[in-house]
C-alpha cells in the first residue's frame, strides 16, 4: 500500500509515520495540532470531537491506521463514530487498522487469553474500546472496507516509562498480590501496525504483546532500577484502594496473560524486544 493516513499522531503515530516514510510510503497525519508531527508528511489538523473539521481528510483508497483514543467518560467512542460518519461515498479507505486494547477482555486473573476469548470489559475505558471495535467492524462490512483490530497491551519505550509515578512516590501493589500484566515495546508496535496493514485479512483480530508477562509491580521496579530511582513502596490491595487513583486501581485489579502466537504467525513478526529486560536495555 503506497498511501497511509495516521489518525491520532502522538508518540506511536509518529513512530508509525516515520517507519512508513522510510519504506517509501506517502504519509498523511491527522491530529489537533497545526504543526506537522515530523518532516515529510502531509498534515491535516482537526478534532474528532468536532465533525465539521473532518471534511478535508483524504481517505479515498488509502490505508488508515487509527490510533486516536476514545474520549473520557461514558462507554461509547463518539470519536470513532464521527470519523466514520465523515467518510463520504466514494471516499472509502482501502483498509483500516484500529489500535484497541487488551483491556476489552476484562479480568482473567492468571489465565491465558487468546483472540477467541470472549471480550467482556469491566472498565469504562475497556467498554469504549470494544464499542469502537464493533461500530468500525460493522461500518467496514457495510462499506466493503477491510478492518483489522489490534488489541494492544501496555506500551513502553525510552520516552514512555513511568517517570512521574516513580518521582512522585506513588505506591504499587505488593508483589504477592500483583496479577500478571503484559507489555509491548513502542518500536515493535509500530512495525506490527504496518504489518497488519500489509498482511492482516479482513475481520482479523490480533493480540499485541511481547509474550513475556510480568506484574506491574515488577515493571515499575525494573523501570526504577533502569532510571536510577528508588523502587516504589508496596502496599496491600486494602491500602491501595485508599491511596491509589481509580485508574491505577483498575490496572492493578485486572490480570491476564495475553497470548501473542497468532500475531507472530500470521503477521510474520520477529520482535526486536521479546521481553522487558531486552527492551529496557534500549
Amino acid at each position: 500500500m503506497e498511501h497511509l493516513l495516521v489518525i491520532g499522531c502522538g508518540a506511536i503515530g509518529r513512530r508509525v509515520a516515520s517507519l512508513a516514510l522510510e519504506r517509501g510510503m506517502k504519509v498523511c497525519t491527522f491530529n489537533r495540532s497545526e504543526v506537522p508531527p515530523l518532516e515529510g508528511v502531509t498534515h491535516c489538523a482537526g478534532n474528532l470531537d468536532e465533525p465539521q473539521t473532518l471534511a478535508g481528510l483524504l481517505t479515498r483508497a488509502v490505508g488508515v491506521i487509527y490510533l486516536a483514543p476514545p474520549p473520557g467518560g461514558g462507554i461509547e467512542d463518539t470519536r470513532m463514530r464521527n470519523f466514520l460518519a465523515g467518510i463520504g461515498t466514494g471516499s472509502e479507505p482501502a483498509k483500516i487498522v484500529y489500535i484497541s486494547t487488551s483491556g476489552v477482555y476484562g479480568d482473567h486473573g492468571s489465565e491465558v487469553v487468546t483472540e477467541e476469548t470472549e471480550a467482556v470489559p469491566q472498565t469504562a475505558r475497556g467498554k469504549r474500546r470494544l464499542h469502537a471495535e464493533r461500530i468500525l467492524q460493522q461500518w467496514g462490512s457495510e462499506h466493503g472496507v477491510p478492518v483489522v483490530v489490534l488489541r494492544v497491551t501496555g506500551i513502553y519505550a525510552p520516552d514512555r516509562l513511568p517517570v512521574s509515578q516513580l518521582t512522585t512516590g506513588q505506591p504499587v501493589l505488593r508483589e504477592e498480590e500483583a496479577l500478571p500484566s503484559n507489555r509491548i515495546h513502542a518500536d515493535d508496535l509500530s512495525r506490527i501496525c504496518l504489518a497488519a496493514l500489509d498482511r492482516g485479512p479482513d475481520g482479523a483480530i490480533y493480540n499485541v504483546s511481547d509474550g513475556a508477562p510480568s506484574s506491574m509491580t515488577t515493571y515499575f521496579n525494573a523501570a526504577a532500577d533502569k532510571l536510577g530511582l528508588p523502587r516504589p513502596r508496596q502496599v496491600t490491595m486494602e491500602e491501595a484502594r485508599k491511596v491509589m487513583t481509580p485508574l491505577m486501581i483498575s490496572y492493578f485489579s485486572e490480570g491476564r496473560i495475553v497470548d501473542n502466537g497468532k500475531m507472530l504467525r500470521e503477521l510474520g513478526i520477529t520482535l526486536l524486544y521479546p521481553d522487558l529486560e531486552t527492551g529496557l536495555k534500549d
